[in-house]
């Protein structure tokens, strides 16, 4: 499971409002993560909707409903969905308790949420292990019942499935929606400290929906109380409150961890720190730091530096993000690979297999990032070994193509870089449509995009983040959109589509200059490097 950006977030994304600094973490994260490039997908229909419905010039008497029932709440169809959230502080009421002690009676319990193929192995391992408790916790109102039926907590994570059911106890869809206003969930730790990584899932058909909260690194907790202060449950308004507070102490006595002193390389100006392996019932996790070497550190600063002096400082560290990461896999005793990340499996972008979930923490000092990896847990007994397969950096380059929009009409623009061939096939306004609540509720913005059409060569680089510089010598941020595809073209590339949106400018310039401003970078080690991951 990977750790996804907050609905909130993805959608401030697709519209391009995002901090550019979060740009290629986001995009990076959508073109690797189905659900997200699901989301995304929902996204530009939605879009697309009101984009062909306001464009008609007499609205019908029934355009605001239709619009509306556009925007309500989606499924996933036959796949799973997951929602991952950050959570504020609260109250709430009803509690109900819970200690995730073993008792012989758990391992003869049969049945339950976490014992089907809808959970991730992992927490049908822990399950089987006896961490599983059944609560049956419940609070009814408009006829309508919110259930919290199993709870299953270790070290790593506590997870709590839950249905929605009717009047005659028929379970309904479980979809949530989550926010501020309508419904909020939230944990606590023992001294009242908010927990966030808050995630979700529910999946098309099924009677049950899946809460989760991630406790990576969150060593000092020992008990937990999870608050929900529901306001809306299929469609319905009403007041659904729960408070189940879990004990952690005998779950975490199941955690073991090993901390590997000393355990560092680098490869291509990437310097990489495996730090600790942990390993709990339900989940493994393997912490590692990723950070520039001090010549390539330096290189990278000069660089940074030129491109403040051409555009400005404000147009180069206020959206642009100079990252480390790796590739991997970790192979079990026999040399199987139980877990890939950031690798290419005949797709031209990286991708995982088997990992759970994975976070980046940026430390403040360019390019070093603290990652925490978890992945499916391990046979008792069972030995793993790290494998480092290649490191990744993105980098700053000036790299520019001066366009006159009025030409692409008869001429599109070809040009090649570092194993991207792309077209520029469009430049021009174009309005853009939102719902606000206001008097006059549909709000009309003009953007100017560039439309992009290509390919790229499978380990090439991936194409970063972009300025415009129009006739006046005006610096504009450009928000990318788009993505690589798993279709290939005539040449067996990779094929790709990008669109960049510009705001606030109000006309189509004569002539412009595109400037690329990063890349990120693949590379391979030429030696695997391999840690074991025991005593």
């Amino acid at each position: 499971m990977k750790n996804c950006p907050t609905s909130d977030k993805l959608e401030n994304w697709f519209d391009g409002i995002v901090e550019e600094t979060e740009y290629e973490s986001i995009k990076l994260h959508i073109e690797t993560c189905d659900h997200c490039k699901q989301l995304m997908n929902l996204y530009s229909n939605e879009h697309h909707f009101l984009k062909e419905t306001l464009s008609t010039p007499t609205l019908p008497d029934d355009f605001a409903a239709n619009v509306l029932d556009q925007l309500e709440p989606y499924e996933a169809k036959k796949k799973k969905t997951w929602k991952r959230l950050l959570v504020p502080a609260a109250a709430a009421l009803l509690a109900a308790g819970l200690t995730t002690t073993l008792h012989p009676s758990f391992a003869q319990w049969v049945g339950g949420f976490f014992s089907t193929e809808q959970v991730d192995e992992g927490l049908r391992k822990a399950s089987e292990a006896g961490l599983a408790n059944r609560v049956n916790q419940e609070v009814t109102d408009q006829g309508i019942t919110f259930k919290v039926e199993d709870v299953l907590a270790d070290s790593s994570r506590v997870a709590l499935s839950y249905q929605i059911l009717d009047k005659k106890g028929k379970a309904l869809n479980p979809h949530l929606d989550i926010g501020d206003t309508v419904n909020t969930i939230k944990a606590f730790d023992q001294n009242g400290n908010t927990i966030e990584n808050l995630g979700m899932s529910w999946s098309d058909g099924s009677d049950y929906g899946l809460i989760e909260f991630s406790l990576r690194e969150l060593e000092s907790i020992e008990a937990l109380t999870i608050k929900f202060e529901l306001n809306e449950l299929n469609r319905r308004t009403g007041n659904w409150e729960l408070e189940i507070p879990i004990n952690l102490k005998e779950s975490k006595k199941l955690t073991t961890k090993l901390t590997l002193p000393d355990q560092k390389t680098s490869a291509n100006g990437v310097g990489v720190h495996l730090r600790e392996v942990q390993f709990a019932p339900s989940s493994n996790e393997i912490m590692y730091d990723t950070y520039l070497t001090h010549g390539e550190q330096a290189k990278i600063k000069a660089q940074v530096q030129r491109l403040e002096d051409t555009f400005g400082k404000e147009n180069i560290h206020s959206f642009t993000g100079f990252g480390t990461a790796i590739q991997y896999h970790i192979e079990n005793e026999k040399g199987k690979a139980i877990l890939h990340h950031n690798t290419f499996f005949n797709q031209g972008h990286p991708s995982d297999r088997g990992l759970l979930q994975g976070t980046g923490e940026d430390t403040g000092e360019l390019g070093h990032v603290k990652w925490n990896d978890s992945f499916l847990p391990n046979h008792k007994g069972e030995q793993f070994t790290f494998v480092l397969d290649g490191v990744i950096k993105t980098v700053p380059i000036s790299f520019p193509i001066n366009i006159k929009p009025k030409e692409l009409k008869h001429e599109p623009l070809l040009f090649e870089y570092e194993g991207n061939f792309m077209t520029v096939k469009k430049a021009h306004m174009e309005n853009e449509y939102s719902l606000r609540k206001a008097l006059i509720p549909i709000e009309v913005e003009r953007t100017f995009k560039i439309e992009m059409e290509g390919s790229k060569e499978a380990l090439s680089s991936d194409l970063g983040t972009w300025i415009l510089v129009d006739e006046k010598g005006t610096v504009h941020e450009a928000f990318h959109s788009g993505g690589i595809l798993d279709e290939k073209d005539e040449n067996g590339r990779f094929k790709t589509n990008t669109t960049l949106t510009i705001y606030g400018m109000k006309e189509v310039p004569e002539e412009l200059t595109l400037q690329l401003l990063s890349v990120t970078r693949y590379e391979k080690v030429k030696n695997p490097w391999r840690v074991p991951l025991y005593k």
